[in-house]
């Protein structure tokens, strides 16, 4: 049993090893720059550098010692070629690998006008063996050299992005690696219930114990049921963060644009009492109580021989359908809201409650054109928002994400469906899972998912 036991700690070691990233370079050898905070005119801007030669950048951009690691100095910044006075700086210095991205980081932190920045993005430019970093070269550099893992990252270009306070709450739970630390504790259970099938097929002769397949299949049995409950959430996380998407549909002359606009406190949309104004979707963001939401407003849907107008009111029915929240806009001050159309509502609104004294009619009364019931409806759509959105458990904030818990998920349902003997076809679908839940952090096809994370950050992250 001896023997047994310190082969197998050996295979996990192994499988440890085949499931976990490609090794990286010690040291990434060139030092790059970016202005790291917004382009434009402000009261402080700061300049980062990043790599091996961050200090001598510094040195050769001021007199005097280097300043002590961690603590801010003030620094005359100078274009040594001419001998010019840039700015006068706040200077930090990082080492690595205690620093953002790993390695040796110089911030500098000057005035935010456009001549002394590009002052000292110029002066740095000409120094030798420093060149200009690429959008998010930063960032990726900080998951190179295992600061971040890829939701971590992910999570930072969230925050820069976040325009509510439940975009901002995720991206920071997601920052502090909550995520990471799911998948992480995921594939540790999954390499340990890999090693004992491995074991039976290269160690069948050794005394293996018989709850061994047991455990495996338990564990195996347990992730894919955990996996299943995160796919289905709703796409919650997804939701919060690209925004929430209302479809706002009905006849024509309900209110319906007058509602969007009422709602957005602007003229997004064409309002006019001849029916049929509204031939395409007009969308417009917003910030409904802290949650980001995209509202559509729609062709009004009824019959009509105009080819326009059809092609007006397939595209309302599209949206809605496809909407994460459909709210019907019906004119209350009409006798009797005409039409079926097929399609179910989340919320029913009732506009021109001006007009209505007695109001026996189920749902919202509202009144676009005096603001009446306003307050109340973006209450109810805030609080939907929030019942749906809403939850400290890890979510999945991208397409990737989702993809990669499918593939996990599927692989996991196969291995249990192959019968237990079968250990090599058993075997071969829980690497599938691992390397699926693996590129969830980046463990695993690293060099090919940075392309695809960081291409869409800004230059500076």
């Amino acid at each position: 049993m001896l023997s047994f036991l310190a082969l197998l700690s050996a295979l996990s070691q192994v499988l440890v090893r085949e499931v976990s990233s490609k090794p990286m370079a010690p040291f990434i050898r060139d030092t790059i720059y970016a202005l790291a905070s917004a382009s434009g005119r402000a009261g402080v801007a700061v300049i980062r550098v990043s790599g091996p030669n961050a200090d001598a950048a510094l040195q050769a951009l001021t007199d005097g010692p280097l300043p002590a690691l961690r603590r801010a100095v003030i620094r005359t910044i100078y274009d040594k070629t001419n001998s010019d006075r840039i700015d006068r700086v706040l200077v930090l210095r990082f080492n690595g690998p205690g620093s953002y991205t790993g390695e040796n980081v110089v911030e500098i932190q000057c005035h935010g006008g456009y001549a002394v920045v590009a002052g000292i993005l110029s002066a740095l430019g000409r120094i030798t063996g420093l060149r200009l970093a690429e959008p998010g070269e930063f960032t990726r550099r900080a998951v190179e050299n295992g600061r971040l893992d890829l939701t971590q990252a992910e999570a930072i270009a969230d925050l820069v992005e976040a325009q509510t306070q439940a975009q901002r709450r995720q991206a920071l739970r997601q920052l502090g690696g909550h995520l990471g630390m799911l998948c992480e504790d995921w594939r540790t259970k999954l390499i340990r219930a890999a090693a004992w099938i491995e074991a039976a097929i290269d160690f069948a002769d050794e005394d293996i114990p018989d709850d061994a397949a047991l455990q495996s299949r338990a564990a195996l049995e347990e992730i894919r049921a955990q996996i299943s409950a995160h796919l289905h959430d709703e796409r919650r996380g997804e939701i919060l963060r690209e925004g929430l998407q209302i479809a706002v549909i009905g006849p024509p002359n309900s209110g319906k644009s007058s509602l969007v606009n009422a709602l957005a406190k602007s003229d997004v949309a064409i309002v006019s009492e001849r029916a049929g104004t509204t031939r395409d979707v007009i969308e417009v963001r917003l910030n409904l109580k802290g949650f980001a939401v995209i509202l559509a407003d729609t062709a009004g849907l009824r019959e009509s021989d105009d080819a326009i107008e059809r092609e007006g009111v397939r595209r309302a029915r599209a949206r809605a359908e496809a909407a994460d929240v459909c709210l019907l806009v019906l004119d209350g001050a009409a006798p009797e809201p005409d039409g079926d159309w097929g399609l179910e509502a989340d919320f029913t609104v009732w506009n021109k409650a001006d007009l209505v004294v007695k109001r026996t009619r189920p749902g919202l009364w509202v009144s676009a054109k005096t603001g009446q019931g306003l307050e109340s409806l973006i209450d109810r759509l805030a609080g939907y928002a929030q019942t749906g959105m809403s939850g400290e458990a890890p979510v999945l904030t991208r397409a990737r994400h989702r993809s990669a818990f499918e593939e996990a998920e599927d692989s996991l349902g196969r291995a249990l469906e192959t019968k237990p003997e079968d250990h090599e076809l058993v075997a071969e679908h829980v690497r599938r899972a691992l390397n699926a839940i693996g590129r969830i952090t980046g463990r695993v096809d690293l060099d090919d998912l940075l392309d695809v994370v960081f291409r869409d950050f800004c230059i500076g992250k």
